[in-house]
């Protein structure tokens, strides 16, 4: 095909019936410091072979959780991943299916996004899931503006504790809708209530909360809910999928809408994505769900078959009408997180949860030992912990970096008053050697272990209990 060339008429055309001035006033959403000015630093055109070994060059600087401990988390985490859910993910038919518009030829995808949204419903205690959406940040704000369809109010309560990447693609979200978006301060860590039911209006369509938050800490979904229901709002809940095999779920506590993001289920960290937005609700609010859900029904020999029940898309020409703008689903990852659920089993996720439940218990024991401490030690956690150090956070996080040690995210980016602490996370995955070496790290000694020493632990630490 032959590229087409615009003249300067036909641009100032385009312009106009896009009612932009000019091109910068057509891309004034991007903020001037995102902007490039001057030309692409692109190199000449290279031959296939120089090509390869420029390409691998570049790809060799990259570091992987493989190469270095990972205790690193903020939303993203190190789990383990049994070898079949690769095997079986990669299987050609899902690798090459997209979307199943023909139910008699897409069977067995349907089934397996059919499993997947029963599963995930099992898991949360919700009473409809979706078959997926993008990512977890995407999820959250289309459950937002499905809070502003379903209850007709314009305003929206965001916990701080709510991831900041979240909280940023929600604002871009609500930019250009006539809506008001309003953030809940932390009190110790957690969502301040008192503040909660000082902000809490006439118009407030929902509260927003995730649990556990960024900083580690287990919110009380519970009573959050039953302050936004009195006030005739909805609630939505943000969760980690895995703390699920042992914290109480979203359907539990009476939540309205709960997402996350479901890279834990079985999904690899990646380089950033893509990865899986799971978005669940009441039964009522169905209709209104963004996405699409994937029904069972007889076919006519009486036999069981799936479709596509539900797909109210701006692709099916609704447009306006569409409930979302969500134009496809993460199918192949969420196929990734049906097998791992599949594999693992409701026993297999409990003890995974408790696994890294236990092991950051014994870390924050060797903490204490280190004399460090929790910036918040009294608030309860799954498997991050925030500690407060006495060294600048970014000179610790060099000098574990060049020990072989991903040592967790500095908060204080988008915490300012927390600029003195690191989010460490710890998962299943992680031996109690590197969890001493990383303590010996954080205390200005001598990591003793380097992590390409270290095996799997045999025992499974004994933590204190979650109910704790």
């Amino acid at each position: 095909m032959d590229y087409v060339q615009f003249t300067s008429k036909q641009r100032d055309e385009m312009l106009r019936a896009v009612g932009a001035k000019s091109i910068d006033d057509l891309l004034r959403q991007i903020p001037d410091e995102y902007r490039m000015r001057e030309a692409l630093n692109i190199p000449t055109g290279m031959d296939e072979l120089s090509l390869r070994a420029h390409l691998s060059q570049l790809a060799g600087r990259n570091e992987s959780a493989d190469q270095k401990t990972c205790f690193l988390g903020a939303g993203v985490y190190d789990h383990f991943i049994p070898t079949l859910v690769d095997h079986l993910a990669m299987k050609g038919e899902f690798l090459t299916a997209y979307t199943p518009y023909q139910a008699e030829a897409s069977q067995g995808s349907l089934q397996a996004f059919f499993e997947f949204q029963t599963m995930i419903c099992q898991l949360t205690g919700m009473d409809v899931s979706n078959a997926s959406l993008y990512e977890g940040a995407t999820a959250l704000a289309e459950a937002v503006i499905m809070a502003l369809n379903v209850t007709g109010k314009r305003e929206i309560l965001v916990s701080r504790g709510v991831h900041p990447h979240y909280r940023q693609v929600l604002q871009t979200y609500l930019s250009d809708l006539p809506a008001i978006y309003k953030e809940i301060p932390l009190k110790h860590g957690v969502t301040d209530a008192t503040e909660l039911e000082a902000l809490l209006e006439e118009d407030t369509a929902a509260v927003v909360t995730q649990s556990p938050n960024f900083l580690g800490h287990i919110e009380r979904i519970d009573t959050i809910t039953k302050f936004a229901h009195a006030n005739q709002s909805l609630s939505i809940q943000s969760f980690n999928p895995l703390s699920l095999g042992l914290l109480k779920r979203p359907g539990e506590m009476d939540v309205d809408i709960a997402t996350g993001e479901g890279q834990p289920l079985g999904i690899p960290l990646q380089f950033g994505g893509p990865y899986l937005g799971l978005f669940t609700c009441k039964t009522q609010f169905m209709r209104k769900m963004p996405g699409r859900l994937i029904g069972q029904t007889l076919d006519l020999e009486g036999k069981r078959a799936f479709c596509l029940t539900l797909q109210t898309r701006e692709q099916h020409i609704r447009r306006e009408k569409a409930t979302s703008n969500v134009c496809t689903n993460q199918g192949l990852l969420a196929l990734r997180a049906s097998v791992y659920m599949a594999t693992m089993g409701p026993k297999g996720l409990q003890e995974a949860a408790q696994l890294c439940f236990n092991k950051t218990s014994y870390l924050v024991s060797r903490l204490k030992d280190a004399g460090l401490s929790l910036r918040f030690p009294d608030q309860a956690y799954f498997n991050e912990v925030l500690v407060k150090l006495d060294r600048p956070v970014k000179q610790i996080l060099t000098e574990a970096s060049e020990a072989g040690y991903l040592a967790g995210y500095n908060v204080g980016e988008h915490y300012p008053e927390l600029s003195d602490c690191l989010l460490i996370a710890v998962t299943e995955k992680r031996t109690k050697a590197e969890i001493d070496a990383l303590v010996d790290l954080l205390a200005g000694e001598a990591a003793g272990v380097h992590p390409t020493e270290t095996g799997h632990d045999a025992v499974q630490f004994v933590g204190r209990d979650l109910a704790e």
